[in-house]
């Protein structure tokens, strides 16, 4: 099926014609013909890494002495290959398998040409400008809060989430002229969790109306919905159906897939959930345990068919199978290993989504693997080199 990239996700054409008459969820599509959408994604710009071709997956180095990106260049095949470091400007914090507790911590716009990240250690974040192999900082900007520990991108918008002190979200607009990271006035929004709140991840839904963050110590699940110039609103908190919510993403339907660290060992699991334009949190699928220990972090194949948690506490990957409402079902309780010792961290799939990287906390390296089509994993590649501390990986 005919690819094209929009600055909303990563969709066929006629899955925006498909959602835009069925549930509305593209709001700038809403009344537009298929055949006006079709135009406009003839003139959208290409990013020239579909099928077979190379890429890149990013890790930040979240060292306190000075915080960047080490930039490994992925061939044809996987494999990855040390290509630079690119300091960001700022300071991490740098001490343990998963210093920020977060998913996100560094993200791509949609056409893959910025760079995002957070600097934990200075309260603020970095855009850089992508080409090739290679990184330019392009500015650093005050978080507005204290302890940025994720990040989200649509349009021209960026959202940080802020750990610290009392966390917030806040919002910036990309300047079209420079790329620059400009405050958008108003957007900042404390999460309803409080002080005690321990969030891990922002990200906006699929139709850009809303943004979710996990509230780890609560339990709970928040969304601010967003007015017509992308200002956050105050947020509303939601239960959430599993312990432990952390790591997120949104299929192709508005349906956040959340991972649920659990309680202790064994304990791991996901759930699904609906978010309406009204920022309503709907439960579709109830926790779905996978019988390992700490699943933080989740991410969903590009065909939306499949979901996949990092299990921590058991040195592997689980994997769920995505029905087109959003319902979970588990299809491989370990769908790969790491390795003894390993601790998988983040995860970040490859954008033509033919592979998936895992940065392992436990020993410094990158594990990859081939995602096949009935979504079984295949060990393909790994790097090393990462030092202790990191945290965030990002992949196009």
């Amino acid at each position: 099926m005919f690819d094209v990239t929009l600055c909303c996700g990563r969709y066929s054409i006629m899955e925006v014609i498909k959602m835009s008459s069925r549930r509305s969820h593209l709001r700038p599509f809403r009344s537009w013909s298929a055949a006006t959408v079709v135009a406009v994604g003839m003139l959208l710009p290409q990013t020239g890494l579909a099928g077979g071709r190379t890429g890149d997956v990013y890790v930040l180095t979240n060292q306190p002495t000075g915080n960047a990106v080490m930039a490994f260049h992925r061939d044809a095949a996987g494999m990855l290959t040390f290509s630079g470091k690119f300091a960001t400007g700022g300071k991490g914090t740098g001490t343990g398998p998963d210093p920020l507790g977060s998913q996100g911590a560094l993200v791509l716009n949609c056409d893959n040409r910025l760079l995002f990240a957070v600097n934990a250690g200075s309260n603020s974040i970095s855009v850089l400008a992508v080409s090739a192999d290679r990184l330019t900082l392009l500015n650093t900007v005050f978080s507005h809060g204290i302890e940025p520990v994720s990040l989200t991108a649509r349009d021209n918008l960026v959202y940080v989430l802020n750990a610290g002190g009392t966390p917030n979200i806040s919002g910036f607009q990309i300047e079209a002229a420079t790329n620059h990271l400009v405050p958008l006035s108003g957007s900042t929004q404390n999460l309803p969790g409080g002080a005690g709140a321990a969030p891990a991840e922002v990200a906006f839904s699929s139709d850009g109306n809303a943004l979710v963050v996990t509230e780890k110590a609560t339990n709970r699940i928040d969304t601010f919905t967003l007015d017509d110039h992308g200002v956050a609103q105050p947020g509303a908190s939601f239960p959430s159906s599993g312990k432990t919510p952390f790591g997120f993403a949104f299929d192709h339907e508005n349906t956040a897939i959340v991972s649920d660290a659990g309680s202790g060992p064994g304990t791991s699991a996901a759930s699904s959930y609906e978010v309406d334009d009204d920022g309503n949190l709907e439960v579709i699928t109830p926790a779905v345990g996978d019988t390992q220990t700490a699943a933080c972090w989740l991410v969903i194949a590009r065909n939306g068919r499949f979901a996949y948690t990092s299990n921590t506490g058991s040195n592997t990957i689980s994997s769920y199978s995505v029905s087109e409402g959003g319902s979970l079902a588990l299809l491989n309780v370990t769908a790969a290993s790491t390795g003894s010792g390993s601790t998988p961290i983040d995860m970040a799939l490859s954008e033509n989504g033919r592979f998936l990287y895992v940065r392992n906390g436990g020993n410094g390296t990158i594990s990859g693997f081939r995602v096949q089509v009935d979504g079984s994993l295949t060990a393909v590649a790994s790097a090393s080199g990462v030092p202790a501390g990191a945290q965030g990986v990002a992949a196009r």
